[in-house]
């Protein structure tokens, strides 16, 4: 399985020198079977738009699986250009809630947007997923909800016959409590998605001091990806979501900061093969 970073920033897009490593777009995932282009988004910040590094120039078919619509979670969509494509066959897949049938025309139409998704070339279809177990482009894809502040958010672990990741970029764990090292416990959903998987990719966005005056942000401390990972038995660890104000620089004193050497903060446009290639 290929795991490509296409954004790994938080809330809102990053620009400017000091943000050229770790990269400044938002929060999307690429995902191929071994040796396949990639078939599985996750999430569509603004790194979907610059997908073409790893897509290349050809009409994209396959699914776009939302774990939530929050505004940097979504603004890529009109500008995916290997969807908006002649050829191009997307499914859009997002949680569902009480007003599923026209949440996505509220963000994307006049006066907000001059471009509902309706008007995308290709075939785009849309639609609401509920939590479990679903088949997605030939990946096994367990949907669980898990806290984080303002609207329906899902958990995402996706396993194929090569290898398995989960994907939590926005998660609040101390919704339940402190946990085992003040940073959130490891309540049983976390730790259901989180499994033995190959590579979790986790939020990570506040440091402990930060934490202090924002634990209502909906986001969680960088080193409790670190605890659930042992807890879980995770073999790497993707620290995500950076802050949108934290520089390379930043990063990369925190990186030294590491005592665990499977965990690693996560950059833009790499790719990571985990599991068993078939090859």
């Amino acid at each position: 399985m290929l795991i490509n970073f296409l954004g790994t920033r938080g809330s809102i897009p990053s620009g400017g020198a000091e943000f050229t490593r770790y990269g400044g777009n938002t929060s999307c995932v690429a995902i191929g079977h071994d040796n396949e282009r990639p078939s599985l988004i996750l999430d569509a910040g603004s790194g979907l738009a610059a997908a073409d590094w790893v897509m290349g120039d050809e009409p994209f078919r396959g699914t776009i699986l939302l774990t939530h619509l929050h505004w940097d979670h979504v603004l890529g969509l009109p500008f995916f250009r290997q969807g908006d494509r002649e050829g191009s066959s997307v499914s859009l897949l997002f949680p569902e809630q009480p007003d599923s049938d026209t949440v996505l025309d509220r963000f994307f139409s006049p006066p907000l947007f001059p471009v509902n998704i309706q008007e995308l070339r290709g075939n785009w279809t849309t639609g609401a997923i509920e939590s479990g177990e679903h088949d997605v482009e030939g990946f096994a894809v367990t949907l669980i909800e898990i806290p984080h502040k303002g609207g329906r958010t899902f958990g995402f672990r996706i396993a194929d016959s090569t290898g398995s990741v989960a994907y939590m970029p926005d998660h609040s764990p101390t919704f339940y409590g402190p946990g085992p090292h003040g940073d959130g416990a490891h309540h049983p959903a976390a730790l259901e998605l989180a499994r033995d998987v190959d590579l979790l990719i986790h939020d990570s966005q506040f440091t402990r001091d930060e934490f202090s005056s924002r634990s209502e942000w909906g986001h969680c401390v960088w080193t409790y990806p670190i605890g659930l990972a042992e807890a879980a038995g995770v073999e790497r660890t993707a620290l995500f979501h950076h802050d949108p104000f934290r520089t390379d620089a930043e990063l990369d004193s925190m990186s030294e900061m590491l005592d665990s050497p499977a965990a690693f903060f996560a950059q833009e446009r790499t790719t990571i093969q985990v599991g068993t290639s078939k090859g």
